[in-house]
């Protein structure tokens, strides 16, 4: 991919380190995180917001890396699934969809589990149609999502007796 344009100076931190690089204007954050960090584990798919395997969180919010612009994220705290593996955040949600077998290819995994996590988080409690809701803009072509929605229920029952 060229960008031959114009580039802004972006200051962010990601995955708790701080950052600062000169990036294309029209750049997305997706091709930041892949191409000038090496954090493959944010995936592109349908590049139109609609699959779910970029997603990211930015200041604590779930976006999608594709439709968000790098230098949008300016003074921004980015957590992509390298960081909240890394930091253990997921290590209980990640056991469950092993545990599950909710995953295949993986191509999906990451996104899923970013959004799974920011379910869990605003619903300790949620119910299986709350987690199919949760997951609406995640496609997965592998698994179907019965495994999927078996390992968040799980993961949030396991929370809530911990």
């Amino acid at each position: 991919m060229s960008y031959d344009e114009m580039t802004l100076r972006l200051r962010c931190t990601v995955n708790g380190r701080a950052r600062a690089d000169d990036v294309p204007v029209r750049m997305t954050l997706a091709d930041y995180l892949r191409e000038v960090l090496g954090l493959t584990g944010t995936h592109l798919g349908c590049e139109q917001g609609a699959c779910g395997a970029c997603t990211v969180r930015a200041d604590g919010k779930v976006v999608r890396a594709c439709l968000m612009l790098a230098v949008q994220a300016e003074g921004m705290c980015i957590d992509t699934i390298e960081g909240l593996t890394a930091s253990g955040e997921l290590a209980d949600l990640q056991d469950a969809f092993h545990r599950h077998a909710a995953l295949q290819c993986g191509f999906c995994t990451a996104g899923m589990l970013i959004t799974a996590d920011d379910a869990l988080r605003k619903e300790p409690s949620i119910s299986r149609d709350g987690v199919r809701r949760a997951l609406t803009g995640n496609l997965c072509r592998c698994t179907g999502y019965q495994a999927i929605v078996d390992a968040v229920v799980d993961t949030a029952r396991m929370r809530r007796h911990a």
